[in-house]
Order: structure tokens, then sequence, then C-alpha cells
């Protein structure tokens, strides 16, 4: 039989203290009732003899020390899970909020997840296809990859979130099932109308679970936002045979979320005010993504995070960093040349594209392309150091190819209309129009046979 108490001990923001409990858990959900009306969900966050820590979900209006009522449920945050929860909108913890009524669950599965035993992971093989040449080309985005995007304020991260999600499929010639679950963590209202109307006018909203937490939101829900997207994720995927690609935007909010909830439970700070479990937090995220082995699905995730002044040494994105399989970042000098997607090429990597690009998954050419296009670039950024010492007409004819190359390889290749979906052949053969640009003794990083097959000089 549930116990109900009567009454708190203390209020400290979105935090209170009941004493005098007995059986408490942590990660224990308590419903909790105001002036015998209003209610409220809250998680024990930490039990100390008789004593419950509870992270109130809602905020802590009206709330007072002897208005309020708890009973422990004995189980920790759930949530409802279905396929009909495609193509729907909820709120941070799992609510409809687009006014289609309850989903009818087909089961209920706790939000924290289940650690995946390494051994029973598979190595992510197959790619994901933007639409994106710059991270098709260059960064692929493999199946049961975390591939985060480290942007900064101001940078049109969430217009590129919205272009990935109306874009990326598992390519033109397979049958499998794809969908995206879509997250978004302190986020304004017109942001938040802007990702639902971008989509419903698309036509992808139906295979799209969308969470919105808003900024006006009370703070707990954000910590709450990505772990039941995640966990709607994981049993699409595992369950269902689906492969899923998870969007959690923006991760500096989910972070800065935590450091405030440690701050008012008065925990000591680590670096820049953040507490000292920010990295095990985070990787317990990153690490709900993958491929187990016997099941068709994937759970493939792309964080998008802000860089607080766009120093990418914070610590939101040096962990994530540790964390992830690479890493695309965008670039504040493209978006002032209006280049769209900004995408900084040469600190973007993704660890893991080897693996799924090249014959039988894209094109034979795909490696050695991607190399000679990263070596090339390069170049030019050497090339416009010295003109800019001895200007540009003092250069030799090669560095004045090298700087043509720069330009075109930023404007046709990096650049593309928010609604241009390229195929992978597509960029490949962008790539190698503008390799023709350069003399063909440059290319040292293709196989003689490719060029032999590809390069056609300009």
């Amino acid at each position: 039989m549930a116990i109900e108490y009567l009454g708190l001990s203390s209020l400290n923001g979105p935090l209170a203290v009941l004493e005098g409990v007995s059986g408490a858990a942590y990660d224990e959900i308590v419903e909790m009732t105001v002036n015998g009306k209003e209610k409220k969900l809250g998680r024990i966050i930490e039990v100390y003899e008789d004593k419950a820590v509870i992270q109130v979900f809602e905020s802590t209006e009206n709330m007072a020390l002897r208005n309020t009522h708890t009973r422990l449920t004995g189980h920790p945050m759930e949530i409802g899970v279905s396929v009909d929860m495609l193509g729907r909108t909820f709120d941070g913890i799992g609510n409809p909020i687009d006014g289609l009524g309850p989903v009818l669950a087909e089961k209920r599965l706790d939000v924290n997840g289940k650690p995946l035993n390494p051994v029973a992971r598979e190595y992510p093989r197959n790619y994901i296809r933007t639409g994106i040449s710059a991270i098709d080309g260059l960064t692929t985005l493999i199946r049961g990859q975390k591939l985060p995007i480290f942007s900064g304020n101001g940078l049109p991260h969430d217009q590129l979130a919205a272009q990935i999600v109306m874009q990326s499929s598992l390519g033109d010639d397979t049958d499998e099932k794809f969908a995206v679950v879509f997250a978004a963590m302190g986020v304004k209202y017109d942001v938040a109308e802007y990702f639902e109307r971008t989509f419903r006018e698309s036509g992808v909203l139906d295979h799209v679970a969308m969470f919105i937490n808003l900024a006006n939101d009370p703070v707990v829900e954000r910590l709450i936002t990505p772990k039941v997207a995640l966990t709607v994720a994981e049993y699409l995927a595992y369950e269902k045979g689906m492969h899923i690609l998870v969007i959690l935007t923006d991760m500096t909010s989910y972070a800065e979320a935590m450091r405030e909830v440690s701050s008012s439970k008065g925990e000591i700070p680590s670096r820049k005010g953040y507490p000292g479990y920010l990295y095990s937090e985070l990787a317990s995220l990153y690490e709900r993504a993958g491929i187990v082995a016997g099941v068709n699905g994937s759970v493939t995730q792309i964080p998008i995070l802000t860089m607080p002044g766009d120093d990418i040494t914070h610590p939101i994105p040096d962990l994530t960093g540790y964390i992830t399989e690479g890493q695309i970042v965008l670039d504040r000098t493209l978006h002032g040349q209006s280049i769209y997607p900004p995408i900084s090429v040469l600190p973007s990597l993704s660890r893991l594209m080897k693996d799924g690009i090249g014959e039988g998954y894209t094109r034979e050419d795909h490696q050695d392309v991607a190399n000679q296009l990263f070596s090339c670039y390069a170049r030019v950024g050497d090339a416009r150091a010295l003109a800019s010492v001895i200007g540009e007409d003092e250069l030799s004819p090669l560095d004045k190819k090298y700087l043509e190359f720069g330009k075109a390889f930023e404007k046709r290749f990096i650049g593309q209309d928010p609604h241009d979906n390229r195929t992978v052949i597509d960029t490949l053969n962008i790539g190698w129009e503008l390799l023709g640009l350069l003399p063909r003794e440059e290319l040292d990083r293709i196989d003689t046979k490719i060029l032999d097959q590809y390069y056609k000089p300009a």
C-alpha cells in the first residue's frame, strides 16, 4: 500500500526536501498534490537516512511546506511507447501537446534505459544520407554512430537540423524502415513553431516524433527530455526493427539546466561552474546509440550544441568530443560570406566514415575523393595566407589555381540551397568537377586507376 506524506521540510527552487521517509529509492518518481487539487510529478535525486530530496518537474509555484501531499510510486520515471508516436508532438516529459489526444501505449519503459552490453554491440556499417554534400562527402554519417554538430550563437544550426530531418534517408535502393526522433531543449517558442511548421509543410511529419521543451518550461524537465526521446528511439529500433535517427538540440541548454539544479543542491562546482559528473551524464545519453547483434534496427545520434563564445575547448564540446565519434563544426566566417551550410570541413571529421563508404556502400572512389578534397582545401589556406602577405598578383600560377579551387569549393561543394537534396553520386561528381580545376599531378591522394576513370581537366 502506497504511503502519502503530508507537508515538506523545505523548498529551494526546483527542489523539495521530505523528512521521515522510509523505503524511498534513488530515481523513484513521486506524485505531489498541491492544495488537494493540483498534481505535480517529481523524482528523488538524493536519499540520506530518512530524508529524500525531490526534483519537481513542473514549477514549484503554489507549493508550500504545509499544502503539499507526497506519494511515492515505487518505480522510476516511465513513458508509454508505441509506433503511433510517429507523427505526433509531445512536451519534454512525453505528454501530447498537438491536440490529438493520448497515445495508446503498447508498453511502458524506464526512461533511464538499459545499459547495452558492449559485447552485444555490432560495429556500425552503412551510411545515412543527409543530402548535404559537406556531410555525405567528407564526414559521412554511419548508422549507429553519434556525430555531434558544434555550432555557435547566431549560426543556422536550427535550419541545418530541420534540413537533416527533412532529407535524411537510408538511400534510394532499400525497403528498410526509417524514422526520426527529434528532441528540442530550452528552445524559444518561435523556434519550436518553425520546426513543427517546416516538418508539416515538407510532408515528413508522419515519420517524425517530436519532443519540445520550451525555454519557459521548468528547467528540471529539460533534464528528462533527451531521456524520453531516446527511450522512444530504442523501442522503435530494437523492438520494432526500425533505423532511427535521433537529433538532440541544444545540448548546451541541457548542460546549463544540470548546472542550475546542481547549484540548487549546493554541490561543489567543477569547470566553469558545471557539476563534476557532467561527463558521465553526457555519456549516459550519447552511449544510447548503436546497433545490437541479432536486431535489425539501429539508433544514430546527431547532438547539436552551441559553443559558448565559439570556444571549442569549453567543457560541453570538449567532453562531447571525447565521447562521440567525430564532429561537424560550423564556421562563423563562412556564414558571414552567406555560405549555407557554413560547415568548416578541416576541423570536422567522422571517425567511422571509412567503414561505411566505398564499393558496396556508396561508390569506389568516395574515400579517395574525400582525402584529396581535404588535402587540396588545406593547401588553399596556405595560398590565402601567402596572398595576404605578398598580394594575390605575386602568387605562382599553381597557387592561383588553388585560390580558384578554394572559392569554387566553398560556393559549390560546401554551399548548397536549403532545399537541395543531393545524392552521394551527385556529391562525388561535384567533387570531381572541382578537382578538375587542378593539374592532375597535384592529385596525389587518388589511386591511378580511379584517376583514369573519373578525372577530367576543366
